[in-house]
C-alpha cells in the first residue's frame, strides 16, 4: 500500500508581486498600490494544496542555491510536505514570477524558471522510489515535458493516478496524453490546445476544464458534467488552478467519489482567490468543508 497519497511533480518560485488598480496595456506604464514577495510556483502551490487538504504529499523538483531557495525550503517544511526529491542547481537560480494583479483579482504573469528548467527524467529516475509510493501523480508544465513523461511512468508502473495541468500551454506530444489519467486545463489553455472534446479524443481519461466562477467542467467518454462552485468576493485570482489541481489531487487520493472531489475542488479554488498571493492564500480543509456544509 501507498504511504503518500500525493507526490507533485513540478516547479516551485519567489512570486514578486505587483498591485494597481488595473493591468497596464501594451506599452503603458501604470503605478502600483502594493508590493509584496510570496512563495508560489505551479508545482509548489499544488503540492501545499494538497497537504492542506490533508493528504500526504511529496514534491520533487529542484531549486537554486540562494535565500530564495532556502525560503521555498521553508515553505515545503512548514505545510510538512516530504521534500526528499527537492534538488538543488548549483549556479542557477531559483524561479521567479513577475506577477501583475488589478483590483479585479486579474492577473497576469511572467515566469522565469530557473533552476526549475534542469529537472530531467534523470532526476527523476534518481526520484524514482520516492514517486512509487505515491496514490496519485500530479505534474504541471513549468519543468521539463521529458520529466513529467518519466515521472508518470512511474506512477503508472505502480498503477498510480496520473494528473497533469498543461500549464502554460503547449504542444502536447501523444507520448505525455498516453501516461496521463486526467488533464486539467483552464478554459484559455484548452482553447489554445484545441478545445476540451479535441483533447479528450487524444486521450483514454478524463478532460476537466476549470472555468473560474463558473466551476469546471467534466468532459468523458460518456458526455459532460458541469460541477458548480461557490460565490466569492476575489481578491486575487493567482494560484487558484494550482489550488484546485492539488485539491481534486489530494481528495481522489483520499478516495472520495470523483464528482464530490471535484466541488471540493471548485470551492478550493474559489476561496484561494479571497486572499492575496499564491501559496498564502490556500485554505486548509475545514475551511472548505465549512464553505461547502453552508452551500449544501
Amino acid at each position: 500500500m501507498s504511504d503518500l497519497d500525493v507526490c507533485v511533480i513540478g516547479s516551485a518560485n519567489l512570486d514578486l508581486v505587483a498591485r494597481a488598480t488595473r493591468l497596464p496595456r501594451p506599452g503603458e506604464t501604470v503605478l502600483g498600490t502594493d508590493f509584496f514577495e510570496a512563495a508560489g510556483g505551479k508545482g509548489l502551490n499544488q503540492a501545499v494544496a494538497s497537504a492542506r487538504t490533508g493528504a500526504r504529499t511529496a514534491f520533487v523538483g529542484m531549486l537554486g542555491e540562494d535565500s530564495a531557495g532556502a525560503q521555498l525550503r521553508g515553505v515545503l517544511a512548514t505545510d510538512c510536505i516530504v521534500a526528499d526529491g527537492v534538488g538543488t542547481s548549483p549556479g542557477v537560480p531559483t524561479g521567479r514570477a513577475l506577477i501583475g494583479v488589478g483590483d479585479d483579482g486579474e492577473n497576469s504573469i511572467i515566469v522565469i524558471p530557473g533552476a526549475n528548467a534542469q529537472l530531467s527524467a534523470r532526476e527523476i529516475t534518481l526520484h524514482g522510489p520516492l514517486i512509487s509510493r505515491a496514490s496519485v501523480v500530479l505534474a504541471q508544465l513549468e519543468v521539463p515535458i521529458p520529466a513529467v513523461i518519466a515521472a508518470f511512468e512511474v506512477g503508472r508502473a505502480v498503477g498510480a493516478t496520473t494528473i497533469l495541468n498543461p500549464a502554460p500551454a503547449q504542444p502536447l506530444p501523444s507520448e505525455l496524453l498516453g501516461v496521463t489519467d486526467i488533464l486539467i486545463p483552464n478554459e484559455h489553455e484548452a482553447a489554445i490546445l484545441g478545445g476540451a472534446t479535441a483533447l479528450r479524443m487524444r486521450m483514454a481519461g478524463t478532460v476537466v476544464v476549470t472555468q473560474g466562477e463558473q466551476g469546471a467542467l467534466m468532459v468523458t467518454a460518456g458526455g459532460e458534467v458541469r460541477i458548480p462552485t461557490i460565490a466569492v468576493d476575489p481578491v486575487d485570482t493567482t494560484g487558484a488552478g494550482d489550488t484546485f489541481c492539488g485539491a481534486l489531487a489530494a481528495r481522489i487520493a483520499q478516495g472520495a467519489d470523483f464528482v464530490a472531489a471535484l466541488r471540493y475542488a471548485c470551492a478550493a479554488g474559489a476561496l484561494a482567490t479571497t486572499r492575496a498571493g499564491a501559496v498564502p492564500a490556500i485554505p486548509h480543509r475545514a475551511e472548505v468543508d465549512r464553505r461547502l456544509s453552508a452551500a449544501d
